[in-house]
């Protein structure tokens, strides 16, 4: 009887952890993670490793200045609260200052825009013709983020 009880404990315990390991092995990664995106980039675009590796590089390359900009755009949407917060208490405008705050805004949205044009650019350079021209066909259906920020 103990032998009997110690085969199955040990097979239930095998069990379990191979089921563990397992889907620990085959976990996708967090879909909005910059390695999720990539990887289904890979997939979908049937880039082979060497254009994957180039992409990652370009990536990688510009995520400081990419994350450096998304910090000023936030920046930017604590400013404007803070003004219609002053603005709706004090029910007063100044309107020199908001007009800075418009123009700073602007360039930080054109800086954004430019950055990440840079980036699609060299991804595309890295593709065959027919890969280009899906990745620039999904590039282009992305919509435009939309703001509560005067334009």
């Amino acid at each position: 009887m103990k032998h009997g009880a110690f085969v199955l404990l040990l097979g239930l315990a095998v069990g379990v952890t191979s089921h563990v390991v397992y889907f620990r092995l085959h976990q996708s990664p967090d879909p909005g993670s910059f390695d999720a995106q990539l990887v289904w980039m890979k997939g979908e675009l049937q880039l082979s490793d060497e254009q994957f590796a180039r992409i990652r590089e370009l990536h990688e390359a510009s995520s400081p200045r990419l994350r450096a900009l998304a910090a000023q755009v936030a920046q930017m949407q604590a400013e404007f609260t803070a003004f219609e917060n002053t603005r709706r208490a004090t029910d007063r405008v100044d309107f020199i200052e908001f007009a800075r705050f418009v123009e700073a805004r602007r360039t930080i949205s054109r800086q954004c825009l430019d950055s990440t044009r840079q980036l699609v650019l060299a991804a595309a350079n890295e593709m065959t013709p027919l890969q280009r021209e899906h990745y620039l066909g999904i590039v282009s259906l992305a919509e435009r983020p939309t703001s509560d920020l005067t334009n």
